[in-house]
């Protein structure tokens, strides 16, 4: 992945990513008591800004750190921090963590401090003519996360173990699995088609609610049937495609789970038609509000 742009955003302050600093007794670097959103920014605008900031004030609740900027003003901080970097195309990261105190405490501070706001933006990480061409590979790993995945928690060591396992394994992704149910991919939500039917796992505490995730199944009504199910890892074994989806990744084709081919191994015809019309929303974003 490409350097992060020079200038981040700390404490409502934008400055030299080189330069900003914050507190070793930070909450967010003892403990990890935090949340994050990854902001895709498209063709010069944010794309579900409001999905991804609602997601966060979800995650923020769930670890009882209010919010400490509305919408507009994320929004504000967002858009400013793309000026700074100037690039149509990037991925905008917003982290936001308990605070830091006087020493390390599992207990929350009382009286509570003020939290740690940061944000930075790198380039866009667009897929290569191979994986177009060609998809991605992943595996299969048993999933070893802890039990509020729905909270997007700046607590990731054991999805970074797992990616690692995949890349490891000469995979681009791992697809992860409890008790034979697949549930996401240790960076991505999940797609699979089987008998001509786009199916996902159902949101729970296993898994994070997508947004891309949701901007995909929204693409797809009025032509491809859709649902929302639990999914058997076994149907890897006669399913016609499979997706990811996230942030950073938009929605690409999977076509070899575990060394074996999806279909007939290449980009699906279904996936063809869904990454047109994924350029086709992004393209039309430059006319849309970022609050859209």
């Amino acid at each position: 992945m490409a350097n992060p742009f020079p200038m981040a955003w700390l404490n409502g302050a934008y400055v030299p990513l080189a330069e900003a600093r914050i507190s070793p007794l930070d909450r967010g670097f003892l403990f990890a008591d935090g949340a994050y959103e990854v902001v895709p920014y498209c063709r010069g605008r944010p794309f579900l800004l409001r999905e991804h900031l609602v997601r966060l004030d979800r995650s923020l609740d769930a670890l009882r750190i209010p919010p400490p900027l509305s919408h507009a003003q994320w929004a504000q901080v967002l858009q400013g921090l793309a000026a700074h970097a100037g690039a149509s195309e990037q991925l905008l990261y917003v982290q936001v963590t308990r605070g830091a105190e006087s020493g390390r405490n599992h207990l929350f501070p009382v009286p509570p401090v003020p939290p740690t706001l940061f944000a930075f933006s790198s380039p866009m990480p667009l897929p290569s003519e191979a994986v177009l061409e060609q998809g991605l590979a992943a595996v299969t790993l048993e999933d070893t996360r802890w039990a509020r995945c729905d909270i997007k928690s700046i607590a990731l060591l054991a999805n970074v173990l797992l990616r690692q396992q995949a890349q490891d394994a000469g995979a681009a992704e791992a697809l992860l699995v409890t008790d034979g149910e697949l549930l996401e991919g240790s960076s991505s939500s999940v797609f699979v088609v089987r008998k001509g039917v786009l199916a996902t796992p159902p949101n729970d505490e296993r898994i994070l609610p997508g947004t891309t995730r949701d901007a995909v199944l929204e693409l797809v009504r009025g032509w491809l049937p859709s649902e929302i199910r639990r999914i058997p890892a076994a149907e890897f074994d006669d399913c016609e495609e499979v997706w990811i989806s996230s942030a950073g990744r938009a929605v690409l084709p999977v076509t070899r789970v575990n060394g074996r081919p999806i279909g007939s191994g290449r980009p699906g015809p279904l996936w063809t038609r869904l990454y047109a019309l994924w350029q086709q929303r992004l393209d039309a974003l430059a006319a849309t509000p970022a609050l859209n």
